[in-house]
């Protein structure tokens, strides 16, 4: 499968991105209005992304990945004001700690605190809270067991539905 390859335009500025990190994949939000002619190329260690808004200004990202990523399984999806990429991380339950390769982070590029989520010791705390729960159920087995209730009129209620 032989894409085309994208040229930068000479007249360009980068979209803002914004990003999150998840276990298996991570999600880059390209903030442009209404884009069209929308041309993405992602490769397992970059992306290329060249596009236009309403008003015709070019926009061209290219940014190389903290970490690979695996292509056939990546996507793309272009909505009214944002370009929504989807990429599989090829190491999933390893955290990125950002998402370029370079360690000094580009103007463009901003974390999606809303959608940030601490993954990597969530299994641990889940873990915790639900031994506290089996702890409690067993000590309100053991504790509080009280009289048997009396289900002498059930038979009652099963005759008046037959």
């Amino acid at each position: 499968m032989n894409k085309p390859k994208i040229v930068r335009p000479e007249e360009s500025q980068p979209a803002h991105a914004l990003w999150f990190d998840r276990k298996k994949y991570v999600t880059i939000n390209f903030m442009v209005q209404k884009p069209k002619d929308v041309q993405v190329d992602i490769q397992t260690d970059k992306m290329i992304l060249c596009c236009k808004n309403d008003t015709d200004d070019v926009y061209y990202n290219e940014l190389y990945f903290y970490d690979k990523v695996q292509i056939y399984d990546s996507r793309e999806r272009v909505y009214d004001r944002t370009i929504n990429i989807l990429l599989r991380k090829i190491k999933p339950d390893y955290a990125w700690p950002r998402l370029q390769k370079d360690p000094a982070k580009p103007s463009w590029i901003s974390v999606d605190f809303d959608n940030w989520r601490d993954w990597e010791h969530e299994e641990d705390e889940g873990k915790e809270e639900y031994d506290r729960y089996v702890d409690m159920i067993q000590e309100m087995a053991v504790s509080n067991k009280g009289e048997t209730p009396d289900m002498g009129d059930l038979s009652d209620v099963s005759a008046e539905f037959c």
